[in-house]
């Protein structure tokens, strides 16, 4: 066993986990570089490794944002889109719901199609939702496109033919053509060949568009690495909380776009409980997700960018992807959100962000706008021992707010941490009230480096008796990096396919050539989409031979869904696998679960529960292994992050290094 490596780029810092080969866990955590996030990745990897030889290395995982970035900011490549003939204006009219505050604009102008309409090919072909081939491919009408693409300097094309998911053929010959005069051909039976035209149009649109960046990138984050030393392979995280090689990731970028968030659900699932809210607040948004029998959420939908409330994202917004992903709810609230006052004069925090650069006001790079880390820092919450920050520069920037508001620094400060709680509380709202699941049974597991100081609040307003805050929680999303195991997907529409094994045997069979090892070697998991017959949309049920028992699972997921019970007739639209290596062995550190190394120490802090500031007792790990059950108000510093122990909620060290934060009935 060698060294291990999780790298997690954020939008305000970038974190490094290093498991050495004893097992012991060394972090890192440095501003990401938005001009280069690979010089951050760098910085951040040999100050991780302390020393260590980098050639010991030898696995490096890697979340990212890059993908999600390219489409929402639009910096991707040019794309082509070929489709079949008559079909061409599929992605320029698209598919737009006016939702919020466009629904009253009578100007509405609907946003720009992902291709544009010049760029949008038709070729002479068509096949029928059988598969059955109503009008055979006309080659010379795709060489004639294939020109054309050609000529206007475009070397991405994006491949979706009607009904291509039951009969690939026209589309595999339509490549090959292509493939002569364009550089980069993607096409939808390989993306993700599953029925609804627009959608896994739109899903093979942006695998083409951000598929080039992700390979150019990871190629010179290859090379960078090998310059310090480095010359494991690089393995990304996926969006459904699975691992991709490097090579398959530029391949499948699209299965990319929700890399980052994924890692940290997957450190949540892990802290011990079957039941949890994963809550994961950096420095630049929030990120919640439902975690139920240990298992996180899966979607096989969602949108990229597009507006919604709260953190949701409303359907007919955005671009949609087809891909399974973790089913997060996310709102921009960080420690980087900005406070401001709107024009009536109301307190705002967010969703606008400070970044890394200039970064808050306390980091002292520049930055003179009030933000939740500013006021964080002026409550007492946070201390600039592992982290230069200034609490002069904090203070003057929270005045500008205290003034115009007529308050207090300290209750400006307050304000702004009450109202970015409120807002997280928003989207756990989202992931549990919103979809028919009471939260209280549940734990909130929360992380990054501004989670463990909100956690407590958040947790009050659903009635969560029960948070845990993990061992190096301010980097918990990179620490997650380490168990992902490498996995594939893989979907096949077949209405109520004659012979189902042989359909999961085959996708087995190609998910398996994808990681390029053999099939005996993996997991597989076996799944369907079914829907009562007659219906448009499906729900995903664990696959069985049996019909009844098939017929039960479904039932009973329609009851945890759409909270009725009804029996009817099912078919079974598209199947699904998911290939998965056993996870590499680790060997476990032996570290001290509880000490009484130490004293613990004390400064003021602000809680209104308390008539104001009050002398509060300051602990680490270590000094609270000793000390039992620590009634609040207290703060417990992590060298990455605090967490904020309001009165009325206990804390308490577990044999995992775990913190966990219980409520007491009575403050």
């Amino acid at each position: 066993m060698g060294i291990t490596i999780g790298v997690d780029v954020g939008g305000t810092f970038t974190d490094v986990v290093v498991r050495s080969t004893s097992g012991s866990i060394s972090v890192a955590k440095c501003l990401s570089t938005h001009y280069d996030p690979i010089a951050g990745i760098v910085t951040g990897v040999t100050r991780a490794l302390a020393g260590s030889d980098p050639a010991q290395v030898t696995r490096v995982v890697h979340a990212t944002t890059l993908a999600t970035n390219a489409v929402l900011e639009r910096t991707g490549v040019r794309v082509a889109f070929v489709t079949t003939c008559g079909f061409r204006a599929t992605i320029p009219l698209g598919r737009y719901a006016r939702v919020e505050e466009d629904r009253y604009d009578l100007r509405f102008t609907p946003p720009p199609p992902p291709v544009s309409p010049g760029d949008c090919f038709e070729v002479t072909e068509r096949v029928s939702a059988r598969g059955e081939v109503l009008t055979p491919l006309d080659p010379d009408s795709v060489r004639r496109v294939a020109a054309e693409i050609a000529g206007r300097g475009i070397e991405s094309v994006a491949v979706c033919f009607l009904h291509s998911y039951a009969n690939p053929a026209h589309e595999r010959q339509a490549a090959a053509i292509l493939r002569e005069s364009v550089k980069n051909v993607v096409v939808s039976s390989e993306v993700w060949p599953e029925i609804r035209e627009y959608e896994r149009a739109t899903t093979t649109i942006v695998s083409a568009y951000v598929g080039p960046l992700m390979a150019a990138y990871l190629s010179r984050l290859r090379e960078r690495l090998a310059g310090i030393g480095i010359h494991a392979p690089v393995h990304v995280m996926e969006s459904g909380g699975g691992v991709l090689s490097a090579e398959l990731a530029a391949r499948r970028a699209v299965a990319t776009i929700e890399s980052g968030p994924a890692a940290g659900v997957l450190a949540a699932a892990g802290a011990g409980f079957a039941d949890a809210i994963s809550f994961d607040m950096g420095g630049t948004t929030a990120k919640t997700c439902v975690i139920r029998g240990g298992r996180p959420e899966i979607t096989h939908e969602f949108h990229v960018g597009g507006k919604g409330s709260f953190g949701g994202r409303r359907a007919g917004t955005g671009v949609p992807i087809k891909t399974p992903a973790i089913d997060l709810a996310e709102v921009g609230a960080g420690g980087g959100s900005v406070a401001w006052l709107d024009p009536a004069g109301a307190l705002r925090v967010g969703p606008r962000s400070a970044g890394s650069s200039p970064g808050p006001a306390c980091y002292g790079l520049g930055g003179d706008e009030p933000t939740v880390t500013d006021a964080n820092l002026v409550l007492g919450y946070l201390s600039s021992a592992s982290i230069p920050l200034s609490p002069g520069l904090a203070g003057a920037a929270l005045d500008r707010l205290a003034g115009p508001l007529g308050v207090s620094r300290e209750e400006a400060a307050y304000a702004v941490h009450t109202i970015v709680s409120a807002s997280m509380a928003s989207a756990v709202h989202v992931v549990t009230v919103q979809r028919g699941i009471d939260p209280r049974g549940f734990a909130l597991v929360a992380f990054g480096g501004a989670g463990p100081m909100h956690a407590a609040r958040v947790a009050e307003r659903f009635g969560i008796a029960t948070v845990v805050v993990p061992p190096y929680c301010g980097v918990a999303s990179a620490a997650g990096l380490l168990a992902g195991t490498l996995s594939a997907d893989r979907v096949l529409t077949r209405l109520d396919a004659p012979d189902p094994e042989s359909v999961f045997t085959a996708l087995a069979a190609d998910a398996a050539d994808d990681l390029d090892v053999p099939l005996a070697a993996a997991t597989v998991t076996r799944s369907v989409d079914a829907r009562f017959r007659g219906q448009a949309h499906e729900l995903t049920i664990p696959w069985t031979p049996d019909r009844a028992t098939l017929e039960s699972r479904f039932a009973r997921r329609c009851e945890e869904v759409y909270g009725i019970a009804q029996r009817g007739e099912i078919e079974l639209v598209s199947y699904r696998v998911r290939v998965t290596l056993p996870p590499p062995p680790m060997e476990s550190a032996e570290e001290p679960v509880a000490t009484t190394g130490g004293t613990p120490g004390s400064r003021r802090a602000y809680f209104p529960e308390c008539g104001g500031r009050a002398e509060v007792p300051v602990h680490t790990r270590e000094t609270l292994g000793g000390a039992g059950a620590l009634c609040g108000p207290a703060i417990v510093e992590d060298p990455e992050s605090a967490i904020v122990v309001p009165p009325g909620w206990t804390a308490a060290l577990t044999g995992t290094r775990a913190v966990h934060l219980t409520r007491r009935s009575e403050p």
